[in-house]
This record gives C-alpha cells, structure tokens and sequence, in this order.
C-alpha cells in the first residue's frame, strides 16, 4: 500500500433506525501511521460509524473498505463482525470498559491472542499434544502481552484481577489488550472518558506511540479536545449524521460552520477558549 493510500474508505454511508436518520450520506478517510479523530455532539451518529465498521450495524447504503498492507482488500459492509476483527484487523474499545474482570491482567491479554493460538493447536490438536508451533505460538502470545503489560504501566499489575485495577489503569488495559490483537486498524471509543489530565497526558503519548513506532492506524471518537487537538492528524467533524467539516486540527479549529454547530460560539477567537491551543503533532 503506498503512502497516499488509505488504510480504511468510507464511501457514502447511511443507515436508518425507523424513521430517523443516523448517518447521512457519509465518507471520509482514515489512513496507517496517522490519528483519525471523529468528533461531534452527543448524538452526532460518531459511536453508530463505528458499529457500522466493526459489524455491529449493517448499513443501508455506501461502502466500507479495509485495505491492508499486503494488499489484501476487505469490504466491511459485507462482513460478520467476527470477521472484521479475525481476518481484516479492526478492532475496537467501547466507551463502557468491557474487560474480564474476573481473570487476571495478564489473561485478559491471552485471551485476546486466542484466535492465533488455536490456528497454532490446530483447533487443540497441537495444543494437547503440546508440539513445538503450538508452544512457539504460545511463548509468542506471552510475549507479546508482557510487552503491552510493559507499554502501558501495567507490568507489575500482572497477576492482579482486571477489575481490582484503578479507572484509568483498566482504560489503558482496554488498549493494550486491542494492541495484542495485532490490528490494522485501532478503533477507540472515548478513550480519555473519565481521565484526569495526567492520565490524559500518558494516553496522549502512549497512541502517539502505537502511532509512530508501530504504523497502526487509529479511529478515534472523543470529547477531550485536549486530546483530539493534540494528537490527531486528521479530524472529522459529524452533526446530526453529516460530514460539516475534515481537516487537520488547525483546520477544524477555524472552520466557521463547527464553531457555529459544534462548539456554539461564534468566532474563533471564542473557539481558542472552548477547545484549548493544542496542536497536532
């Protein structure tokens, strides 16, 4: 895949629930090695895009294509939602923390590397048999989790259960587990809800992170403009269903249909105020 081309394609997108309109006539872009943020007010359509890419919902109209970069191409409208994560690479976070509370750190990153493991055991062949790729596949798995465990703070919270963890240390857990997934395409749901600033601060860094040292590309629906102005390298601007702005952040900021729609004020002087000074990278 070259470097103009994008890594995820929305094309036209729109669905309906009765008589009302969720997403009207949608598309925008999102490519790897950058941060797509989708903001807008509550009830935008912003958490109904994201059912629709990863299954959830399927649209009405449009076109949803994954191009990896192998080359290998997907079309997600088309797709069970098992799918999109097992064989295209999208995975996501929900805006409510959907761990395990019940197992441990470290196996809540396991269980997301299942899919590989059981190829490796040849659906449990190989695994009760304990042969050499079942334990390659095995010692990778575990790898792999101790590095994200590494990445985001949580080492030495390892053996602890998921839901003993603080608020902001399950948020992060959230991430890493998605990372163990190995994804093409990192979708995050309100990833700073509830974050204090200094949490907000190390969220900021670790999906610049998984931004630059590992090429992912990241879908990013959130309200901390702190985070979205600081971060992102394309934004996308949703009301009442419909694209009224994308650009960069610089570019959103000064956009004088999102001061007026999104942000409820009326010049950009106002906006500075609303949304901070933050910049992209």
């Amino acid at each position: 895949m070259s470097a103009a081309s994008p890594l995820l394609t929305v094309e036209h997108l729109t669905i309906r629930f009765g008589g009302l309109v969720a997403i009207d006539d949608l598309s925008f872009s999102a490519r790897s090695r950058e941060i797509t943020a989708l903001i807008g007010p509550n009830g935008a359509g912003k958490t109904t895009v994201f059912n629709c890419i990863t299954g959830f919902y399927s649209p009405e109209v449009g076109r949803i294509a994954l191009r990896r970069e192998d080359g290998r191409e997907f079309f997600l409208e088309r797709m069970d939602g098992f799918r999109i994560a097992r064989d295209a690479g999208v995975v996501r976070t929900f805006q409510n923390i959907r761990l395990f509370p019940g197992m441990s750190v470290a196996e809540n990153l396991m269980v997301a590397q299942h899919v590989a493991l059981m190829r490796a055991s040849f659906f449990s062949v190989a695994g009760f048999l304990r042969l050499k790729s079942y334990l390659d596949a095995e010692r990778q798995a575990v790898e792999r989790a101790r590095y994200w465990l590494d990445k985001t703070g949580l080492l030495a919270d390892a053996d602890k259960l998921a839901g003993s963890l603080p608020y902001g240390a399950q948020r992060r857990l959230e991430i890493a587990r998605a990372m163990c997934a190995n994804p093409a395409l990192l979708c995050l749901d309100e990833p700073a809800a509830g974050l204090n600033p200094r949490e907000s601060n190390a969220l900021n860094a670790l999906l610049t992170d998984i931004r630059d040292e590992h090429g992912i590309g990241i879908l990013l629906i959130e309200h901390d403009m702190s985070v979205v102005m600081q971060i992102s390298d394309r934004v996308v601007v949703l009301e009442q269903g419909r694209s009224i702005a994308q650009g960069t952040p610089v570019e959103v900021r000064a956009n004088p249909e999102v001061i007026r729609a999104y942000l409820g004020v009326e010049d950009e002087a106002a906006v500075a105020s609303v949304i901070g000074q933050g910049s992209a990278h």
